[in-house]
């Protein structure tokens, strides 16, 4: 050992230590290759090793060695620490701490600690029927799901918001760290309050590789990369080389330093009720690439190298020195010394580790529905606009929610935080600043009084980045607490992957795994819609984020289209009390004409679907046409339309049907919101057409109801990606959902129409014409439609 390195391990520590880290790495190797013979209690043969070997080993040494460091620091503070896992597929790590713990055999009692047990293990991994070689939802202390890079160290943020006694290590792999997300999300730090939340503590991994490829942070100076990690507002320590008795000391003494300092950081902040925007400490860890793996194979460079990536040996089934290798290698841990003769691990190495729920894979935060409270929330009737007639009053329905949402968070100060990229204002929420402001812990400048809206204990969480706020509010809610989360709906899509890999989760959380406690939904709402881009144009107009949404398990997703703000009133608060869902929520910042009074809301959005009888005039009989919406702007036009049809077609019978559900128009037994073909067939007919007004694109509601009786009668209207810096009504007539094209519509479908309806027919296409001209000359709509109002008799 070098004499200029703190000794700070006893020679027994560090015996132990280096032999507990030992049993990491031999099971980590024996989760890839061995199908028997665990222990190797006989020479290695063919027969024991798998006949497909997956798995990543490369990263499985280094996060081992920090969870061992991790562990000596818990018990010797009682420290509260959760761990996340962000070089991709590197679960081995994490699952044979999990082993060596004791805790995965408490959730797995097949998978128990001896020999049967750790054979089960090592079976189960990358293998059928059995568990991925990454952080999945089954790896018990992960609040992170690896299969995706780029969220690991915003999800850590999200955990040690509002969780003051929670330290949360994030080990960032250098792979992931040359993505998008990872990169915005060091800027987290900006936004981490001393005095009331917890403190992150990153440890980037440098081990050099990644698949095939170098890495860009481990190729660069060092002093480059203290300056960028300076740049980002962090104190960077280093801990580099691969001589194991040295690092396990630098090691020691490093993360001693950090801990210490984060302890200090926080200890001024209470007691003094101040701070300034603290330096927080992270570790840079440059250890080799497969540390103590093979150092070649084949003549080719393993250890230290991309070739230690994945499985360094790729043959050992087929090529009886590739199958020596291995077993050099895995007797290289001297297995012998670290498990008894039934399987068990050593008592001396078993101390090592912390004791009930503070040992990390035990961590509750990391099975945050242990944790969770539901809301304290205000009845959202109180804050319901007043509705005499249908259709009179133009109100902002997000402007609505936030006056709720506003007394939600005075209600819930340290479990309930509002996401948002910049946009909170924009997005017509700003009533929620009446309750917190938004969070900032970065340089003030004297401007910033007049109506930035920002102070270090806010509550409202903007950035520019919807991967870093999504990141934060999973974080959030995995570890028990609450949110809601806006943002512009052309947009949306930069989460696209992000709601996938949380969504599917949610399901394997859900529907297999019984230890996992339900945590609250994630309520995203899509606003800033595309049929009111008339200043932004094209590029704003992207409403597909529901198809990828309809994609997911029936078990978690929901997507809620409110008509107006009573409606999106009560939405949100069945969205707020809901558990394990991925809420989906789409509804404007504009004003909009309200429609139903607040009974009538609650009843409606109960139901998910159902008839106005109010905009209908079939009166109970068979109608002629059934008239249908899903969205705030599609069911104006379509009342809209209704109204002209009224006024030139007295006698013909329509029936009005509203979407708040969309997922009522899929089967019952394919969703459980689906609705029976008997109540579908009484709602939509069998044989009557029906126009369908739709918010999206037309083929999202011809996937959901292909199964229906009816619908070959079914004619949808939707965006057709059509548009440009377009008046409201302009952008609904070229993609034909506009009042006059509905109108058309149901002449051309109504049999007696056809024959009736051919003047007025052409009356509609001048209006078409007329109105088009009128925008393109004023730059406006004409004021009967931009003061458009329900008619009363």
């Amino acid at each position: 050992m070098s004499p200029t390195v703190e000794v700070v391990l006893t020679a027994e520590e560090l015996r132990k230590m280096n032999a507990y880290w030992r049993a990491c790495n031999y099971l980590a190797v024996g989760m890839i290759y061995l199908r028997e013979n665990p222990l190797l209690r006989e020479p290695l043969k063919p027969e024991h090793i798998k006949n497909r070997l997956l798995g990543h080993w490369g990263s499985d040494p280094g996060q081992s060695f920090t969870w061992i460091h991790l562990n000596r620091l818990i018990k010797k503070y009682d420290l509260n620490v959760i761990y996340v896992s962000g070089p991709g597929h590197g679960a081995p790590a994490t699952l044979a701490n999990s082993y060596l713990e004791g805790h995965y055999s408490e959730i797995y009692p097949d998978r128990s600690q001896d020999e049967a047990g750790m054979l089960r293990f090592f079976r189960q991994f990358s293998f059928p029927g059995g568990i991925g070689s990454h952080c999945t939802p089954e790896t018990p202390g992960s609040i992170h799901e690896g299969g995706e890079l780029g969220y690991s160290l915003s999800h850590a943020y999200g955990a040690a918001f509002d969780n003051p006694d929670l330290i949360v290590t994030c080990v960032v792999g250098d792979g992931e760290a040359e993505t998008g997300p990872l990169a915005t999300s060091w800027h987290s730090n900006k936004f981490l309050n001393p005095i009331r939340d917890g403190a992150v503590l990153p440890v980037l991994h440098l081990n050099g590789y990644k698949i095939a490829n170098p890495t860009i942070l481990a190729r660069i100076s060092r002093r480059e990369l203290e300056g960028l990690f300076l740049g980002y507002g962090y104190t960077p320590y280093f801990v580099e080389g691969n001589d194991p008795d040295t690092m396990h000391q630098l090691m020691a003494a490093t993360m001693e330093k950090c801990i210490l300092e984060i302890r200090s950081i926080q200890e001024q902040a209470r007691s003094t009720g101040k701070f300034e925007r603290p330096l927080w400490p992270m570790i840079v860890l440059r250890s080799p690439k497969g540390w103590t793996g093979p150092k070649e194979v084949d003549g080719h460079k393993v250890e230290d190298f991309w070739r230690a990536h994945q499985v360094p040996v790729l043959d050992p089934v087929t090529n009886s020195k590739s199958l020596k290798i291995v077993e050099d290698w895995m007797r290289s841990y001297k297995p012998e010394e670290l498990f008894d003769e039934l399987g068990r691990f050593v008592p001396e190495l078993q101390e090592l580790a912390p004791e009930g729920s503070r040992r990390i894979s035990a961590n509750l935060h990391a099975n945050g529905g242990l944790l969770r409270k539901p809301l304290n929330l205000p009845r959202f009737q109180d804050y319901a606009v007043e509705v005499k007639t249908p259709g009179q009053k133009y109100v902002s329905p997000t402007a609505t929610a936030a006056t709720f949402l506003a007394d939600v968070m005075r209600q819930n100060m340290t479990s309930f935080r509002v996401f948002g990229p910049d946009e909170t204002a924009s997005n017509k929420l700003d009533g929620i600043y009446k309750a917190s402001e938004k969070i900032w812990v970065a340089e003030y400048k004297p401007e910033d009084a007049d109506g930035t809206e920002i102070a270090v204990d806010g509550r409202v969480m903007e950035m520019l980045s919807e991967h870093t706020l999504e990141g934060w509010y999973e974080g959030y809610v995995l570890t028990g607490r609450h949110g809601f989360f806006s943002t512009y709906e052309s947009f949306v899509h930069v989460i696209d992957s992000m709601f996938n890999q949380h969504a599917k989760w949610l399901e394997k959380s859900k529907t297999e795994l019984g230890w996992r406690a339900p945590i609250s939904s994630i309520n995203l709402l899509i606003t800033s819609l595309v049929w009111r881009q008339d200043h932004n144009g094209f590029t704003h107009q992207d409403p597909g984020f529901l198809d990828v949404v309809t994609n997911k398990s029936p078990e978690v997703v929901r997507i809620y289209m409110p008509p107006d703000a009573n409606c999106l009133l009560s939405v949100v608060d069945h969205c707020l009390r809901s558990e394990d869902y991925y809420n989906v929520i789409v509804s404007d910042k504009q004003p909009h004409l309200t429609f139903l009074d607040m009974d009538a809301a609650v009843k409606h959005c109960t139901k998910g679907i159902g008839i106005w009888d109010w905009a209908s005039t079939d009166a109970g009989d068979d109608p002629d046409v059934v008239m249908a919406s899903a969205g705030d702007v599609p069911t104006m036009e379509s009342l809209a339309a209704v109204a002209i049809l009224k006024e030139k077609f007295p006698d013909l019978k329509i029936r009005f049907v509203n979407v708040v559900d969309l997922f009522r128009l899929m089967p019952d037994i394919e969703h459980p919101h689906g609705l029976s073909d008997r109540d579908f067939d009484s709602l939509f007919t069998k044989d009557k057409p029906v126009i369908f007004n739709f918010h999206s694109y037309a083929s999202l509601i011809h996937k959901l109801a292909y199964r229906r009786t009816n619908h070959a009668n079914f004619h949808v209207r939707g965006y057709k990606e059509k548009g440009n810096i377009n008046t409201p009504l302009e952008l609904a007539i070229i993609n034909q959902i506009d009042r006059f094209n509905l109108a058309i519509d149901v002449i051309d479908r109504v049999s007696h129409l056809q024959k009736t309806g051919a003047h007025v027919k052409d009356w509609l296409k001048e209006q078409i014409i007329e109105h088009l001209n009128y925008a393109y000359a004023e730059g406006i709509d004409k004021p009967e439609i931009r003061d458009w109002t329900w008619p009363i008799k």
